[in-house]
């Protein structure tokens, strides 16, 4: 039910004009992923490469996410994935408040209709919007909260955004640490590794039965 609802509103705004965004847009994009997803990934706006393929996260952040789902068990197409803003800002500049505000109800839709159980704010943007306080990024990093959203109680997990670390190396490290601990707060652990196979041991006469 959830996917069907969510490919009639997808239909539904794929020409919304609700700010002056939608003048310069290659396309609205909406969104990707499972629409039964528990794991949900909210960024800023739309990049070029978004704008043109009308999918989330293709660029090199994009392929930097998949790459950190892929560390901690997880696949991209079993996660939702979308922006605050479904249109691409001119020049990748910030988000403006009203183009916040015009695309609001959008995300909220989103996250009515999926219902997911964790929420991945990715950066200052999407952080401030959901928990509804100033805080930025910097401070509350990694530090879950219960929120409701969407008519429903979700655990929001801010952590950086992924173009982070494209500009600043260090950052890696920090982003893989807030990632390692997704498995948990999701109430599931990733499976451990299989522990290598036993060497062959010999066997001595006694056990061949030559004495």
């Amino acid at each position: 039910m959830a996917a069907a609802e969510l490919l009639a509103y997808r239909d539904e705004v794929a020409d919304c004009t609700k700010c002056a965004l939608s003048h310069g847009r290659t396309q609205v994009v909406f969104g990707a992923g499972s629409p039964n997803a528990d794991l949900m990934f909210v960024g800023e706006a739309p990049g070029f490469h978004e704008d043109k393929q009308g999918v989330p996260f293709v660029g090199a952040a994009g392929q930097l996410l998949t790459r950190l789902l892929g560390e901690i068990g997880i696949a991209r197409e079993d996660v939702y994935i979308n922006n605050v803003l479904m249109c691409r800002p001119p020049g990748n500049r910030d988000p403006r408040p009203d183009e916040i505000q015009a695309c609001e109800p959008h995300l909220w839709k989103k996250i009515e209709l999926i219902q997911p159980k964790l929420i991945c704010t990715l950066g200052n943007f999407a952080t401030k919007l959901l928990s509804g306080r100033p805080a930025g990024i910097t401070q509350v990093h990694g530090r879950p909260q219960d929120v409701v959203l969407g008519g429903n109680e979700v655990t929001l997990y801010p952590i950086f955004h992924p173009a982070a670390a494209l500009y600043t190396p260090r950052m890696l490290a920090v982003l893989q640490e807030d990632f390692a601990r997704i498995p948990e707060l999701l109430g599931r652990a990733v499976a451990p590794p299989l522990p290598p196979e036993p060497e062959p041991v010999a066997a001595q006469p006694e056990q061949l039965g030559l004495f």
